[in-house]
């Protein structure tokens, strides 16, 4: 391996001014900085049979999220590993950057979630609540039903975080 004298470094640093420490600086910040166009992952379990899930997936998709789709038998499996309550159920639970995904949550939802950061278990619409996405097909008509998000603790209590539909 040939070694290149550090002078030599510096002159070609200069050549094409940028400074060592510039130089290192960009370098570094290239490296670590993750593409804005990056989808955001998330692992889903739902149902083989649910077609509202499959909704939900493409909802999230066109919202930036890159979905890996686990199919089981009973998806409350599951949501009760992640240490989601029961009464908390829907039809699909999913997991995004530690957070626990419970049913029809809005992508926009989830984004407010990752930006802010909240300490707490995740984001729940419990049921399957006509309006919500995946669950707003032309098979239900147009109807929209007011739905509450609701953001879970890890003790389980919950509080609302967003009203839809209202």
């Amino acid at each position: 391996m040939k070694h290149t004298p550090p002078f030599a470094r510096r002159t070609l640093l200069r050549a094409t001014g940028l400074s060592a420490l510039a130089a290192l600086g960009a370098g570094a910040t290239r490296a670590a900085a993750p593409s804005a166009d990056a989808p955001t992952p998330v692992q889903m379990w739902k149902s083989p049979s649910c077609g509202c899930c499959k909704d939900w997936t493409a909802h999230m998709q066109a919202a930036g999220f890159k979905l890996q789709v686990f199919e089981m038998a009973d998806p409350g499996v599951q949501r009760a590993k992640l240490g989601l309550d029961a009464k908390y159920g829907s039809c699909h639970t999913a997991l995004v950057e530690g957070y626990v995904l419970e049913g029809h949550v809005p992508a926009a939802d989830v984004r407010r979630l990752l930006r802010e950061r909240v300490p707490a278990l995740g984001l729940a619409v419990p049921g399957m609540v006509v309006g919500s996405p995946g669950m707003d097909g032309p098979e239900y008509g147009g109807r929209r039903e007011r739905f509450d998000v609701l953001l879970v603790q890890r003790d389980g209590s919950s509080r609302v975080w967003a009203t839809h539909n209202a």
